[in-house]
């Protein structure tokens, strides 16, 4: 798993430094633009958002290179996760949800579930699997629970689902910039290896952060204007 991600971060890093010479990615093709813009509020910065599913393989082999990625972009951007949900009562977005609310996903856990899911093969599917999982990884029970069933987290839910439905989306993982881009492995990469395509989706991500920057600080100075002679 080890030798796969540093694999994976090489040919990325080496795409990225021959972005130069990639051709500009293209509006359906490459990446889908929203006739409605989904934007929040984060200033300045370009928010990008990775929508994905514990369960899903693929949504498993991104997450470490996303995690570099989102590294590399410094304070240019906010970044956040969404897990895609099947309704109000799915467990693993429920969970998402609980930790997420607690501010719980920087610590670890979220990683854990991806390995446990995809490693141990755990299936974690149930409401009971999960708060056993991550009780036993640290979480308090009676907090977890207590975010669990509050209005908050069923609110969260809620607008999650809300904005898949906004972003267009009917599969993960996919990738959404400053609300109004969308793109995902399977989009700037088809037809490559796992590699090659997330090489291609970062090279993609990279051409769209700095067009949303454009749109909205002017982030690329504009050409000189001719002097009349």
């Amino acid at each position: 798993m080890r030798l796969l991600r540093l694999l994976l971060v090489s040919v990325a890093f080496m795409a990225s430094a021959s972005g130069a010479f990639a051709a500009e990615p293209k509006s359906g093709t490459d990446y889908l633009t929203l006739d409605t813009p989904v934007r929040a509020d984060t200033g300045k910065k370009i928010e990008v958002v990775e929508v994905f599913m514990y369960h899903c393989p693929h949504c498993n082999a991104l997450e470490p290179v996303m995690a570099d990625w989102v590294k590399q972009q410094g304070d240019k951007i906010v970044f956040r996760r969404l897990h895609m949900a099947s309704g109000l009562s799915d467990p693993q977005a429920h969970a998402f949800a609980t930790l997420e609310a607690m501010n719980l996903l920087g610590g670890g856990i979220h990683e854990k579930i991806f390995h446990a899911i995809h490693v141990e093969r755990n299936r974690l599917n149930t409401d009971a699997g999960l708060l056993d999982f991550v009780v036993k990884n640290g979480v308090d029970k009676a907090k977890y629970l207590e975010f669990f069933n509050s209005f908050a987290v069923q609110t969260k839910m809620k607008r999650s689902m809300q904005l898949v439905g906004q972003y267009k989306l009917d599969s993960a993982p996919s990738i959404v910039i400053d609300g109004h881009y969308v793109t995902s492995p399977a989009m700037a990469g088809v037809g490559k290896p796992v590699p090659a395509a997330h090489a291609a989706l970062f090279q993609v991500m990279d051409a769209l952060v700095a067009k949303a920057n454009q749109e909205k600080n002017g982030a690329t100075a504009a050409a000189p204007k001719a002097v009349k002679k």
